[in-house]
């Protein structure tokens, strides 16, 4: 597996993936998917996008930009998603640190996860493993696809 920068030819698959967890609307805030048109905008319009990929095929992929402006213009945020098919297989970690890598080359100092949902125990240990700190909990902060609400936990790290 290597981790490297997205180019065009991966985006019909970061999009596949990326609305893959869109859909089951237990991880991302987002409830849009995106297409062609507007995937290609949103994987632009990042600081840094890695995917990782497979004998040639992208199994997962981070988005990575600033979580604030100005003052706070310092900290970064970011997203992972990792194809179903490939779930379970350390993906995911090898994201985040190659993540942390470059949040710092880009002159971040801090990386922030705004909105992980509690029940996501997976995201949690490996954020709580890679020296991330949960900052509190914010009560019912994520509507879950049903519709019922879970406690969200910001996490954060000095890169």
């Amino acid at each position: 597996m290597i981790i490297r920068a997205y180019n065009g030819g991966d985006l019909a698959a970061m999009i596949h993936i990326w609305n893959e967890v869109v859909e089951d609307g237990v991880a991302f805030p987002q409830e849009e998917f995106l297409n062609a048109e507007s995937g290609e905008a949103f994987f632009a319009e990042q600081s840094r996008c890695g995917v990782a990929e497979v004998d040639g095929a992208v199994v997962g992929l981070y988005i990575l930009h600033p979580n604030n402006v100005g003052r706070c213009g310092h900290i970064c945020n970011a997203s992972y998603a990792v194809d179903s098919a490939h779930r379970g297989k350390h993906i995911g970690e090898k994201l985040v640190l190659d993540c942390l890598q470059k949040g710092k080359e880009l002159g971040f100092r801090i990386l922030q996860f705004n909105a992980v949902v509690e029940s996501n125990v997976h995201a949690r240990h490996l954020y709580e493993r890679l020296g991330f700190r949960q900052l509190g909990t914010i009560p019912g902060g994520f509507r879950m696809k049903d519709g019922h609400y879970e406690n969200i936990c910001p996490y954060y790290r000095v890169l």
